[in-house]
């Protein structure tokens, strides 16, 4: 019985609270002319009138499941009790003086919290990130740089030491690593007959650049196996990369991420031009060679009758071929 004793006072106190209470003033804490007594009041636009008072009806919907399960578990005689029961409660919490208790302790509440301070919300300054924190993910982490105290050198003694060991790391390297390089050297043979295109590559010793991966080809068109005619047409199909003076074709590719591919593109290109070439329906014998995008340039020889003689060189001369 103490268990529905509890819930029937949950059940009328849900049942009661219903009834709003009334508006009380409020304590404003900000300062007002001194002239004025009129007290201040709270503009709630939600205020709703208090409910006229109605008798209490039990009502079975009312119920949590947990109550229905016991209320159906009761003997009809149980269930009258426990309906005089909810009545007796109901009004007991709707009294005059249970009401104005309540009354009594949200005004004591309202008032507390009327004479409480506001408290202000204090919105951290943002701080001014230093050279050590330029650039990082979070800037407010580090913070500002401390105070020099003169015990550090300058930021340009600092870039001259920098460049100093990066000096002495590339002495290490020619004084301990390049000399083992020596084991891994090739005597030179120069290209067969079957070999006329030269690849030229740039690198820079491990660093990213954009022009590593460049390839540059060169080739003579006297060495390609190639007629006369064939020869002709294929310099007409080069265009502005042949060098009429020194007969030299000059191609290049970057347009891939490797070395290798450029190598292959160029490698490939070179063998349609060849099929051009020697493709005979169309030789171009209309088409006259055209070498305005070369500049001729030149090349002056000092006359031999104008060479001054030296008579000591030429009495050294002997002395030298018979030393050597």
């Amino acid at each position: 019985m103490a268990a529905s004793f509890n819930r029937l006072a949950s059940l009328t106190r849900r049942r009661t609270c219903r009834i709003s209470s009334r508006p009380l003033p409020i304590v404003a804490t900000c300062p007002f002319r001194p002239i004025h007594s009129t007290p201040v009041r709270r503009d709630d636009e939600d205020y709703q009138p208090p409910l006229p008072r109605q008798d209490f009806k039990f009502d079975y919907n009312d119920l949590v499941p947990e109550d229905k399960a016991e209320y159906d578990s009761l003997s009809p005689e149980e269930k009258l009790e426990y309906q005089a029961d909810a009545a007796k409660m109901h009004a007991h919490m709707t009294s005059p003086e249970v009401e104005s208790e309540l009354n009594a302790e949200v005004s004591q509440l309202l008032y507390e919290m009327s004479q409480e301070a506001p408290r202000r919300i204090q919105i951290p300054k943002p701080i001014k990130p230093g050279l050590m924190a330029m650039g990082e993910d979070d800037e407010q982490v580090s913070g500002e740089d401390p105070e020099f105290q003169g015990d550090d050198i300058s930021s340009l003694a600092h870039g001259e030491l920098e460049q100093h060991r990066e000096i002495r790391e590339m002495a290490r390297i020619a004084a301990w690593e390049m000399p083992l390089l020596s084991k891994l050297a090739k005597p030179f043979t120069p290209p067969a007959l079957d070999q006329p295109l030269r690849f030229r590559y740039t690198t820079y010793m491990g660093e990213t650049h954009p022009a590593a991966d460049k390839v540059v080809l060169e080739f003579c068109t006297a060495d390609l196996p190639l007629t006369p005619a064939q020869r002709t047409k294929l310099i007409k199909l080069v265009g502005v990369r042949y060098n009429p003076q020194k007969d030299l074709v000059k191609m290049s590719s970057e347009m891939f991420e490797t070395q290798a591919q450029n190598k292959r593109y160029l490698g490939d290109l070179v063998d349609t031009l060849m099929a051009e070439a020697k493709d005979e329906k169309e030789t171009f014998q209309d088409i006259p060679l055209d070498f305005r995008h070369h500049k001729f340039k030149p090349r002056l020889e000092f006359p031999e009758a104008w060479k001054r003689s030296n008579p000591k060189h030429e009495a050294q001369q002997p002395a030298r071929l018979s030393s050597n």
